[in-house]
């Protein structure tokens, strides 16, 4: 009840609107995009806190250390050693099993410059679970935010990434100058003919 307030303060003062699909009734990947600034953070949770969509997101281990390993994990974090990411899809796997409800929240284009393709953890957690993506979305040019559609993958990665492409095609970030075109590396791999390795989220 505390959260939906918050969340409801937020819409009422904030310049942003909530325009939304309904919120998925089983776990599905929820993409963050396009992820450009840390604010995306304030409203994934005030979207989250609004639909009573249970998230979790993935973060570097040294942010759970000391003092902000609880207020990370009130707020759905999971800390990843990424020496190990195999554990990631184990962890998810095992919440599936346990028939929880949640939204695992993932920015496959992250906040820094520099970056030409989307990391491509999103697409193999949803492959190797079987659960589908949700397109989690913001846009500055209308200043709507919310949950786009929820769609299954196919595992045909350059199939799949074009449905989510379609999507975000109109959708600009709070800072558009970092903002990249939704690729997986996999796919330039792929139109060489070559096979290649996966790059951890």
């Amino acid at each position: 009840m505390i959260r939906r307030l918050i969340a409801r303060a937020f819409w009422t003062f904030s310049r942003w609107r909530l325009v939304t699909e309904p919120a998925p009734n089983r776990p599905t990947v929820l993409i963050g995009a396009p992820h450009t600034s840390n604010w995306d953070f304030v409203i994934m949770l005030a979207i989250a806190w609004s639909l009573r969509v249970e998230v979790h997101w993935l973060g570097k281990d040294s942010l759970f250390t000391g003092w902000r390993g609880p207020i990370m994990r009130s707020l759905g974090g999971i800390p990843v050693d990424r020496s190990d990411p195999s554990r990631i899809v184990a962890e998810v796997v095992d919440r599936v099993r346990a028939s929880e409800v949640f939204g695992l929240v993932i920015t496959p284009d992250g906040t820094r410059g520099g970056h030409t393709h989307w990391k491509s953890g999103f697409h193999r957690i949803a492959v190797q679970t079987g659960i589908p993506v949700t397109m989690g979305y913001l846009d500055t040019a209308t200043r709507t935010t919310g949950l786009g559609p929820t769609i299954e993958m196919t595992g045909d990665i350059a199939e799949d990434m074009d449905r989510i492409r379609e999507f975000y095609a109109d959708k600009r970030g709070i800072r558009p100058h970092l903002q990249i075109t939704p690729r997986l590396r996999e796919e330039d791999v792929a139109g060489d003919g070559r096979e290649g390795g996966s790059e951890p989220n």
